[in-house]
């Protein structure tokens, strides 16, 4: 198992103005990542508008895995660094995400993040239960812990459960609650100390780092990641006041990449900046004027 440590990308998916896949955008963009020395890279999340992409064999998402994996190889074998590709395998539909683990393993993936089943709401044990099932597959297991979009929080005991299946290597905490974030370190971390406990949120990336969290799964590295990185690998080797001067350089950014939604509002970002992005899929629309205003006035105030 791949420790997964330090800052990891949730990536955008750049689209072209027709609303189809722009495939060399987004190798265009897995080349920026590895050359600006992320630590990892997770393609086909939310952040990726995955529910709106075409999953069909050799369709849309099969040959956004195939980019990313075959530039991450060609990365490694010529530097000899190792670049964790955590896939994007959630569902609230259990068999399908199984079929989406097995997918992720069969393309070489280091692990595939599984999100709380969605909209159904189930029980605790329906919990799971989804998670056993992910967990067979053979593939270790990131565990996306995010009510907002959920409705469903995982609460610290049942994740101290889930953990104890075999390839659950850990979790990504965008529950927004630093208080569970630190009970997950002391009750599952402390036990089993493989356990990566990853943040969700941006601006949460410093705190949870100082109380023994292990990085970010980001938003806003897709436009920044050598900063992304730098201040993540500063805390994680004790460098705290170093970090904090990043921190606090990136703050109004890490709300500005928020401000109306994810990914709309990072990708304006990206796009104001001339990276490869475009529009989004419907449901999702451009951020409105006002937040235009506000995503510029955050680039230029933290010099991005």
């Amino acid at each position: 198992m791949t420790k997964l440590r330090g800052a990891l990308t949730a990536m955008i998916t750049p689209m072209n103005a027709d609303g189809s896949v722009d495939y060399e955008g987004f190798r265009t963009n897995v080349k920026f990542q590895l050359e600006q020395g992320i630590d990892g890279l997770v393609p086909l999340g939310t952040t990726a508008e995955t529910p709106t992409l075409d999953e069909a064999p050799g369709s849309e998402e099969d040959k956004l895995i195939e980019i990313v994996m075959e530039e991450v190889k060609s990365f490694e074998k010529k530097t000899g660094k190792k670049i964790p590709v955590i896939l994007g395998a959630g569902s609230n539909n259990t068999k399908d995400a199984v079929k989406y683990c097995e997918r992720a393993k069969k393309a070489g993936a280091d692990a595939a993040l599984v999100v709380t089943p969605y909209y159904n709401k189930p029980s605790k044990e329906g919990i799971f239960r989804h998670f056993e099932a992910v967990s067979k597959v053979g593939i270790p297991i990131i565990v996306y812990n995010i009510q907002g979009r959920t409705g469903l929080n995982i609460p610290t005991d049942l994740l101290e459960r889930i953990a104890e299946l075999p390839n659950i290597s850990g979790v990504k905490e965008a529950s927004g609650n630093i208080n569970q974030m630190m009970d997950v370190i002391a009750q599952i971390k402390s036990k089993k100390p493989d356990f990566a406990v990853l943040s969700g949120d941006d601006g949460l990336t410093l705190p949870l780092i100082s109380v023994g969290g292990d990085g970010i799964i980001s938003v806003v590295s897709n436009l920044a990641p050598a900063l992304v990185t730098e201040m993540t690998n500063k805390a994680l080797n004790g460098n705290i006041e170093e970090a904090r001067k990043i921190h606090y350089r990136l703050l109004p950014f890490f709300k500005a990449a928020f401000v109306d939604g994810n990914p709309t509002s990072i990708k304006y970002a990206m796009n104001f900046k001339k990276m490869p992005a475009g529009p989004c899929r419907l449901p999702l629309v451009e951020v409105t004027d006002e937040a235009k205003k506000v995503i510029e006035n955050a680039l230029k105030e933290c010099a991005l």
